[in-house]
């Protein structure tokens, strides 16, 4: 007898849209679910690599992507389409985004001169208005800040990714470090960015999902070595020096779970953007575990 082929056709795959920033730190975290070394029965993975301003606005304006990373400022604006995952989050221990500048100033000098931001949607514009309500931005493309700052075109900058280890190899002045005052004023981490997943997943898929992050996470950290080999091919200018300290910054125990005084600081921050006015919309938190 001649065996016949089985008509049952497979089960179709889930695909999933990722999309996080071009930084070494995003890439360490997705290691895992970038190279297939995390894999979910059912599911397949797509990722897409885009600056951290720009995913903000897509995720307000269209909820494009299945998961994507955003600065917790952007989350209020979109939280009836997204919630945001309990892992996956960078966080700010006792440091964070900076004001620099070409010449000495002192931080209560900010509210003196135009500063070039990576965008009014980022976490670190909403801790600068909230250090100062009054100072007067610009939004500049977060790798311009430093070269613009260099050419005399802004007297200072905020500087986010990679520019807050490399800023005094050009000559630039730290005139005010918000991670160090947000933990001075609160007591608390600084949380700046974290991963949000639509909604319209379904619960399930939600969780999966997550666990999958998660997953990604814990590979990377247990394989240090092999993810950051994979994550320097997106470190601007760094050596493997700094970026495995710019790595260490932000991947770590707590882009596993924030912790309760974790997530005790997002509520935080966004409550305090909505009381100053910064944030127009009443902040409604939910963590997918």
């Amino acid at each position: 007898m001649t065996s016949k082929s089985s008509n049952v056709a497979e089960p179709a795959l889930i695909d999933i849209s990722i999309a996080h920033s071009p930084d070494s730190d995003d890439a360490f975290m997705f290691y895992g679910l970038a190279t297939n070394k995390i894999r979910v029965p059912g599911y397949r993975f797509n990722h897409t690599l885009c600056d951290i301003e720009t995913l903000n606005r897509r995720a307000r304006e269209e909820a494009f992507y299945d998961v994507t990373a955003i600065s917790f400022h952007a989350y209020p604006y979109l939280q009836d389409t997204y919630a945001l995952m309990g892992c996956g989050g960078s966080v700010g221990e006792g440091y964070g985004p900076m004001v620099v500048s070409a010449k000495p100033l002192a931080a209560e000098e900010i509210g003196k001169f135009k500063i070039a931001v990576p965008g009014t949607l980022t976490t670190a514009y909403l801790a600068l208005k909230i250090f100062n309500p009054d100072v007067e931005t610009v939004t500049v493309p977060f790798d311009q800040i430093i070269p613009e700052i260099l050419a005399g075109n802004f007297d200072a900058g905020l500087i986010i990714h990679e520019g807050q280890l490399t800023y005094s190899s050009s000559g630039l002045h730290k005139v005010l470090d918000l991670g160090v005052w947000w933990r001075e004023t609160t007591g608390l981490v600084l949380p700046l960015g974290g991963n949000a997943i639509r909604r319209s997943l379904g619960a399930d898929s939600m969780r999966i999902v997550t666990k999958a992050v998660r997953d990604s996470i814990q590979h990377a950290l247990d394989n240090r070595e092999q993810a950051l080999d994979y994550a320097m091919q997106f470190a601007r200018d760094l050596d493997p020096r700094l970026a495995n300290r710019f790595v260490s910054m932000y991947v770590n125990d707590r882009t596993l779970d924030y912790g309760p005084d974790g997530r005790q600081a997002i509520r935080k921050l966004l409550a305090l953007g909505h009381e100053r006015g910064i944030i127009p919309i009443a902040p409604q938190v939910e963590f997918i575990d």
